[in-house]
């Protein structure tokens, strides 16, 4: 395997003459599955969980619920500036498709289960059974 696969590049300084490799890889045709972040609360009635998907359309979401789990999948497209760019200084955002499982600790409604996105989050409401 590649190991300059694993490679994930947060920023970039100064200029591509100052890394030393003989192959550097910072852009995929096929880019891998990555995670949302999420906080998630168990309430008194309920188990609230709110997912950072800014940027996903709604209709790109699946959202798939279970008595013990839930599991979001779905695509961001990469956000890029309309007019020609010609230097990247930073590439932090994720984007391509992303999928995140969140066990429950508590069995819910799935009959009930609901969801919204409001300002960029994902905001699911699991009623406890």
């Amino acid at each position: 395997m590649d190991p300059s696969r694993h490679i994930k590049l947060r920023w970039l300084h100064g200029t591509l003459g100052d890394v030393t490799m003989t192959r550097v890889q910072l852009w995929q045709a096929q880019p891998q599955t990555w995670q949302p972040a999420i906080n998630a609360f168990r309430c008194e009635t309920a188990v609230r969980i709110c997912v950072d998907l800014a940027g996903v359309e709604k209709s790109s979401i699946d959202l798939q619920v279970e008595p013990k789990r839930v599991v979001m999948r779905g695509t961001r497209e990469a956000p890029e500036p309309t007019d020609h760019a010609v230097q990247m200084l930073a590439l932090e955002i994720d984007y391509g498709p992303f999928e995140r499982e969140v066990p429950l600790p508590v069995e819910v409604d799935v009959e009930q289960a609901s969801a919204e996105q409001e300002n960029g989050l994902l905001w699911i409401y699991l009623p406890l059974k």
